[in-house]
């Protein structure tokens, strides 16, 4: 499999963690803190094999640049939260910030 795939899973992994540990409400919910558990074990493991070649500055601030921005919209459209203008150039400069680095990279 390619390094891609296993970063892109991890990702998935680490916005479903995210969002469970709301769900899991301080882990007083099962569900959600199971949940929760099984995706840190993925997001982690998965970003494991994606740096068996990707540089871990590249797959690293994906990892996480992925997360923020799913949570920062599953936030905004599962949970109510506010999507200020602030939080749109903010998640806007991540994106360009990990653009950056991919770029510098080669």
């Amino acid at each position: 499999m390619s390094a891609w795939f296993y970063l892109t899973v991890a990702a998935l992994f680490e916005v479903t963690f995210a969002m469970s540990m709301k769900y899991a409400e301080g882990f007083t919910r099962l569900v959600p803190t199971l949940v929760t558990v099984i995706a840190v074990i993925g997001g982690i493991g998965f970003l494991t094999l994606a740096m068996r070649t990707l540089p871990v500055s590249i797959a690293y601030p994906i990892w996480t640049a992925v997360g923020t921005l799913g949570t920062v919209a599953l936030g905004y459209l599962f949970l109510g939260e506010a999507l200020t203008p602030l939080k749109i150039v903010s998640a806007i400069l991540i994106v360009i910030g990990v653009a950056g680095l991919k770029i510098s990279a080669g």
